[in-house]
């Protein structure tokens, strides 16, 4: 198919996504995967691939802003990658400085508001990406608009043990009891992340995993897993929107299941049981065949009488 006619395809398929796309997710997180395929398959160096995935990066936020997300987190360097040839993450950690300046600077990031935060063990970095980091938090500290938080030396694991282990340290000093530990207790002691729950995760590159990124925000929630073959820099608007539809498509799917659990709860219970079974198939009665509800109602109401 020629090229022009591909891109007016593509176009007319992103429009019919655009009108089926009602509402999007608080907090997206990306695993960008395929930067140095997409460079071996061009015939180019693994460098050249991480900064056509730069690019990407710059395209997506704007489409987050533009549907109404509030929280991007990419992954963009994992505890495991320190293993690549450091020539490479030599590389890497440049575009990544110079990429975080060029952002802190970007008329776009102050127009749309966007606070730039960095999560992981950032003490691992080189100095001149710390201090790239450090610059770019600083320029758009008071913003809020778009929270866009890019993992670097990250893993999940390392995160969830590192709580864990200061969690431990608590009791053992006296200043936590055992019994005190909860959800709360143990996200407070995680890296100074994400501000909310993660609700879709997006993986390119054609792998099905999500790699040990942000298991406590992301697992806890259920979030929506959304995995594409195309190559990080290849990704694009309609992939974007085609993984908004599927976290549509799973939250709706959790909302029917959920009235439907509470119609089984009015059909069984009575008393205050009751009451809240009917505000939750109220809350979700949309999601509802209309025979359900109206069966539910009638037998609500001969449970009454009774």
């Amino acid at each position: 198919m020629p090229s022009s006619a591909r891109r007016l395809l593509d176009r007319t398929y992103e429009r019919l996504l655009e009108r089926e796309v009602g509402g999007a997710p608080s907090h997206v997180a990306v695993i960008q995967d395929g930067n140095r395929r997409y460079a071996n398959e061009h015939g180019k160096e693994a460098a050249d691939g991480h900064r056509a995935g730069a690019k990407t990066t710059e395209r997506v936020l704007d489409w987050c802003a533009d549907v109404g997300v509030e929280e991007l987190t990419l992954y963009a360097f994992s505890t495991e990658n320190f293993d690549r040839p450091p020539e490479e993450n030599a590389h890497l950690f440049d575009l990544l400085d110079e990429k975080l300046r060029e952002f802190a600077d970007a008329e776009r990031v102050h127009d749309r508001e966007v606070s730039i935060r960095a999560i992981g063990e950032t003490d691992r970095l080189p100095d001149h990406l710390r201090d790239a980091i450090e610059y770019a938090e600083n320029r758009t500290r008071g913003y809020d608009r778009l929270r866009l938080n890019i993992a670097l030396a990250y893993g999940g694991r390392a995160e969830l043990l590192g709580a864990a282990r200061d969690t431990a340290r608590a009791v053992e000093r006296g200043d936590l009891a055992p019994g005190d530990i909860d959800a709360g207790e143990i996200d407070r002691r995680l890296y100074e992340g994400p501000a909310r729950d993660v609700d879709l995760i997006i993986r390119t590159g054609g792998d099905e995993r999500t790699s040990n990124f942000l298991p406590w925000h992301a697992n806890g929630n259920e979030a929506a897993v959304f995995f594409c073959t195309p190559y990080w820099p290849a990704f694009a608007k309609k992939d974007f929107l085609r993984a908004i539809r599927t976290y549509e498509s799973r939250t709706e799917s959790w909302r029917r299941t959920r009235a439907r659990r509470a119609l089984a709860l009015v059909r069984a219970v009575g008393g205050a049981e009751l009451d809240e079974a009917r505000a939750i198939v109220d809350r979700f009665r949309e999601y509802l065949p209309r025979r359900e509800l109206e069966r539910v109602e009638r037998e609500g109401e001969s449970a009454a009488a009774d």
